[in-house]
């Protein structure tokens, strides 16, 4: 490996370069390197043009022949690159026992400069092998063993240095081979040269295996089959290339495909990416599990609701049912039934009637209870805080003005559905890229901005009702359901704050389901913190329902009061 460090020595790069002191006087040059040596039995010679010197007006040197006044160094890498394989190839042979056993190769590299002498000059040094300032022609001082020489790039060095070679029987190699000297009496341009013998074959004398009938074709790759596509390697054959698969939701059905095809929206892509199957349509059945448990829940809680209704009715004479405002009770639980079968309305295959009537009977029936409730917090406020009711007062609870509240807030709820029906109403959208294998078929809400308002004026209805039924809470408590109605309205306030985030993060089927879910819970909320006392009451607490006990607690309390 010693070479590999003395070679750059013979490639180096002058550091200084010679100075005009006067027109009269020579230059100074500093000196380079022209051959570079490596003993061994047989020997090798090499002439590569690595370092020249060019020349561009060729203005004669005063005093050196063949020399000019306007020499250029120039370097040629690519032949540097030569030299590195050649030794290289040296290293490899000599360092394998099984190539030229016992035998090692030497190699001596000569530079070739622009001039024939030079050129000349290294070949003779090398034949004599001597390499002091004269040279014995005829005479190797030191025995060496010469075989071949690789002379340089071109045709014109190759014929410089091969006329000396004849005269001695040496071997010569060019590295190229572009140019042939035929009998040293012509010279042929590559672009010239005659061509070989072509390999010619005659089938009818071939004997072939019993399997095959033809010439076998060369192969550089398997072909591929169905599902792949072929891409072509660079700077190899065009018959060499490797299969890649198909991409996401793309095909190919034939062999050595260049471009695999893609399926439309409505197929998919089989396993093997071979054939394009139709998509399923998807939507919230009621055949599907979560379809039938949802349908189921909304059905029995409506059922439940129209059961407290008649609780209400029978035992309307009571003190615990007429002090709660019957109208105004019987008003929310028949809101309360429609805000549950409103959620069936989201369940089966969306049309454009269910995707209208969807968003505005969940819109409408839950602006209808929430105004209820609003009336329902107001009334016990008015009924207890007014110890000396005046005259605005009287005529608040006389004529029952926290009733009309009911219809006016609906009526505001229904002109924002009825501009979000009339501007940019839901239609039918479908999804094909969630579910692979299936397209959705969903409710698009049209108008984002619409839905966003309605859910907003629901909460601004749930926030002002919690507030009046916060206000009441230090009221007594025998007729008092401020506080139902508080933790009705805050779990309300808290199911559709959380409906929001989790809306918007689904897709598909459990995106429906997150807002049937949302229905449900919220009117279950208000269904039982604001009936749920008062059932029990009625239903297992029948001695609690009578106006002596009511009576007799109202005493008491007094009692206690005074003695504080």
């Amino acid at each position: 490996m010693f070479s590999w460090i003395f070679i750059p020595l013979f490639l180096q790069i002058p550091n200084f370069f010679c100075v005009f002191i006067s027109y009269n006087i020579s230059k100074c040059y500093y000196i380079i390197a022209e051959d570079f040596h490596h003993k061994g039995d047989v020997v090798i010679g090499a002439f590569f043009p690595i370092h020249t010197y060019h020349t561009m007006n060729k203005v004669p040197h005063p005093y050196l022949p063949y020399y000019y006044m306007d020499n250029y160094l120039q370097y040629n890498f690519k032949s540097y690159q030569y030299i590195l394989a050649l030794l290289f190839a040296i290293e490899e042979i000599n360092g394998n026992p099984n190539l030229l056993p016992n035998i090692s190769l030497g190699f001596d590299f000569y530079n070739v400069r622009f001039t024939e002498k030079d050129t000349l000059m290294n070949v003779c040094m090398w034949l004599t092998a001597h390499r002091e300032k004269f040279i014995l022609p005829n005479y190797n001082c030191e025995k060496k063993y010469f075989t071949a020489a690789l002379t340089g790039t071109s045709w014109t060095i190759s014929a410089q240095i091969g006329t000396l070679f004849q005269l001695f029987k040496f071997p010569q190699l060019n590295s190229f081979l572009k140019d042939i000297e035929v009998g040293g009496q012509m010279r042929l341009d590559w672009r010239q040269e005659v061509n070989g013998q072509q390999l010619s074959l005659t089938e009818q004398i071939i004997q072939w295996p019993e399997e095959f009938s033809e010439i076998p074709r060369s192969v550089c790759s398997e072909s591929c089959g169905h599902g792949f596509r072929k891409v072509i390697l660079e700077g190899n054959a065009v018959c060499c290339y490797k299969c890649t698969p198909c991409a996401h939701n793309e095909i190919s059905n034939k062999t050595d495909e260049d471009q695999c095809m893609k399926c439309p929206d409505s197929h998919y892509a089989n396993t093997e990416k071979n054939y394009c199957l139709k998509k399923a349509v998807s939507f919230l059945a009621y055949e599907d599990l979560l379809g039938m448990i949802l349908a189921s829940i909304a059905l029995c809680l409506s059922a439940l609701t129209v059961f407290v209704i008649g609780i209400f009715v029978k035992n309307r004479h009571t003190p615990i049912v007429k002090a709660n405002n019957q109208a105004l009770s019987y008003i929310l639980l028949i809101t309360l039934t429609f805000c549950f079968l409103c959620s069936l309305t989201f369940i089966g295959q969306p049309n454009k009637n269910t995707c209208i009537l969807q968003q505005t009977t969940f819109g409408v029936a839950f602006t209808a209870a929430l105004a209820t409730v609003l009336a329902k917090a107001i009334t016990v406020v008015i009924a207890f805080k007014a110890t000396f009711p005046g005259r605005i007062v009287r005529w608040l609870m006389i004529s029952r003005a926290p009733n009309y509240i009911i219809p006016i807030c609906t009526l505001i709820q229904v002109g924002f559905c009825g501009t979000w029906m009339a501007t940019s109403p839901p239609f039918i959208d479908q999804d094909a890229h969630t579910e692979h294998g299936h397209i959705i078929i969903f409710c698009n809400k049209g108008s984002s901005v619409a839905f966003h308002c309605v859910l907003g004026y629901l909460c601004f209805l749930a926030l002002c009702g919690y507030t009046v039924a916060f206000l009441s809470r230090t009221l007594p408590d025998t007729f008092n359901e401020s506080k139902f109605l508080s933790f009705s309205l805050l779990v309300f306030f808290c199911v559709w704050v959380t409906f929001l985030p989790v809306y918007h993060s689904t897709k598909g089927k459990f995106m429906v389901a997150t807002e049937i879910f949302s229905i449900l819970a919220s009117s279950t909320a208000l269904l039982g913190f604001i009936f749920g006392p008062k059932c029990y009451i009625v239903l297992l607490r029948p001695d609690e329902n009578t106006f002596n006990y009511i009576r007799n607690k109202i005493h008491s309390r007094k009692n206690k009061s005074q003695k504080t």
